[in-house]
């Protein structure tokens, strides 16, 4: 009997993992020494956090981006915690916002200026207490603004509503009490409805977020979960942890039942945690080990066999920590579809690391970019309180674009008497003639649209490009940074000429329309 392989098309086969060269990356950064199986490290489109050793208490550095190269051995820290950070996390709706928490049982929030910082920052915005004993995780809601979920030692789960002018907040919302043991990993799904969590004793479990009971527990005896992560929409978990035989594993569940795992599949037989990352978009699975070089990657799909592994990127230089950029921060010029940035502790560095599709267009790659998580939040803290669920609010990365979902999003500014008023009338049919009719579709705009929203827009457009700063474009340092800046400005004038083109056709479309209007208007 003859074997015959299954192929199978992808357009990700062929993804590879980029580093850094050695003068965009952040040398000499004193990174923790903290044994916890945490990331340390966050980053954002404008910045990125790391966690630091530091005499006296806990403290962590946040880089501009763009400041690469050496750090100042004297750069200024974020410190206010009496004890070691273990975990940061910036607000996924405020670039400028952090949370960190710390062994003195206490979360912080912080407000990090948009200048650089010229000495320690040790004001904080808030302050919440209501953990007996250290604070090991936090993590933001994904659609709700002001939401913040902490994991303590005290086998406790809380719910913060930071909607508050209060800077002391002296307890949670809502307490979830049903952890036997410290709890290892939190994760949402997509519209953040269900939590599930690791816990020490090795049972994975899913809770409903408000109520705090559990929906679904894995008491699976050959699988000893330490991470876990929901799949997007798949209805999906996927589990990290050790197998019977200590070999490193990880495990595919139904969210909806979570008797026995979908597959599993034994890695290899080192000793160091295994980070899962997940990405919507591209269905594409990452693992990360800790204590080792290597990232490897898979595709996820609903049917069998549900993961595909596509390849593995390695590397001579051990991660003790990892963080991961936004997908609304990558650069989809390059064709970049995740990127993670390596916490090297043998040489205090920390190493970007792009996974990039070969393709030989210069153009905006529309089918590896669908829609993605926009910057804003689709839900108020009192809306999620009181039971509503809704997904996130979508944006594309191609330059210049908008959302595409802005029914969620709140007023921005309020409405004042000096401000043009939307008109409540329905509009009226046209009844001029032909000559006017630009007039006439221009008012009409001008009765939908108020001024102060379309200044806004124009603000928006002149100032961000694929929600990056052009003012804060620091000037570039390499000739290759140069090459990328000149390359990136072809492509935005040979997408304007497109544009231009297209508006043309358009426009010689509308003089045809009207000159037939009036031609049908002579015959009468």
């Amino acid at each position: 009997m003859s074997w015959h392989p299954q192929y199978r098309s992808s357009k990700f086969r062929h993804v590879y993992g980029k580093p850094a060269s050695k003068e965009n990356c952040y040398d000499s950064v004193p990174i923790t020494r903290s044994v916890h199986d945490n990331h340390f490290c966050a980053v954002n489109p404008h910045f990125i956090a790391v966690v630091t050793e530091c005499a006296g208490g806990g403290a962590f550095l946040v880089i501009p981006l763009h400041q690469t190269g050496k750090l100042d051995p004297h750069y200024p820290k974020v410190c206010g915690h009496r004890g070691n950070v273990l975990d940061i996390k910036w607000n996924p709706f405020n670039d400028f916002e952090i949370a960190s928490c710390s062994e003195d049982a206490t979360i912080k929030i912080w407000n990090i200026p948009k200048q650089l910082l010229t000495r320690n920052l040790t004001a904080y915005r808030k302050e919440l207490i209501g953990h007996a004993r250290r604070v090991g995780l936090v993590e933001w809601h994904p659609t709700t603004a002001n939401i913040l979920f902490s994991a303590g030692y005290d086998y406790k789960v809380m719910v913060w509503n930071l909607d508050t002018k209060d800077s002391v907040i002296s307890g949670p919302v809502r307490t979830i009490n049903c952890h036997q043991d410290v709890i290892l990993s939190m994760s949402f799904n997509t519209n953040g409805s269900m939590l599930a969590t690791t816990c020490k004793d090795r049972k994975i479990r899913i809770v409903d977020p408000r109520l705090g009971i559990v929906l679904q527990e894995a008491s699976y005896k050959g699988h000893r979960a330490n991470k876990v992560l929901f799949l997007g929409n798949l209805k999906k978990l996927l589990s990290t942890g050790t197998s019977r035989w200590n070999n490193r594993q990880m495990a595919l569940w139904d969210q909806d039942n979570l008797s026995v795992p979908l597959t599993e599949e034994d890695l290899d037989g080192s000793s160091g945690v295994l980070f899962p990352f997940f990405d919507s978009d591209t269905s594409m699975l990452y693992i990360v080990g800790k204590g080792d070089g290597n990232i490897r990657y898979y595709e996820v799909s609903t049917e069998k066999p549900h993961l595909t592994y596509l390849t593995e990127y390695r590397s001579y230089n051990p991660q003790k920590g990892i963080g991961i950029m936004p997908k609304r921060g990558l650069d989809v010029s390059s064709c970049e579809i995740f990127r993670f940035y390596k916490l090297i502790t043998t040489k205090s560095l920390i190493e970007p690391v792009s996974m990039i599709v070969p393709r030989r267009s210069e153009s905006y790659q529309e089918d590896i970019y669908p829609p993605t998580a926009a910057a804003q939040p689709s839900l108020t803290a009192h809306e999620w309180l009181s039971g509503m669920n809704r997904g996130p609010i979508m944006m594309s990365l191609r330059p210049g674009s908008e959302l595409l979902d802005t029914q969620a999003l709140p007023p921005e500014r309020p409405l004042s008497n000096s401000m043009v008023q939307v008109s409540p009338q329905p509009l009226e049919p046209i009844s001029q003639p032909a000559e006017d009719g630009d007039q006439v579709a221009f008012s009409i705009l001008e009765e939908k649209v108020p001024k102060w929203a379309a200044e806004h827009q124009l603000e928006e457009k002149a100032c961000l490009t694929n929600g990056f700063d052009v003012f804060e474009c620091p000037p570039p340092k390499t000739e290759n940074e140069l090459l990328q800046m000149f390359y990136r400005q072809q492509e935005e004038i040979r997408r304007l000429r497109e544009l231009l083109i297209q508006r043309e056709v358009q426009t010689k479309q509308l003089e045809l329309e009207i000159k037939n209007l009036r031609m049908i208007l002579g015959q009468f």
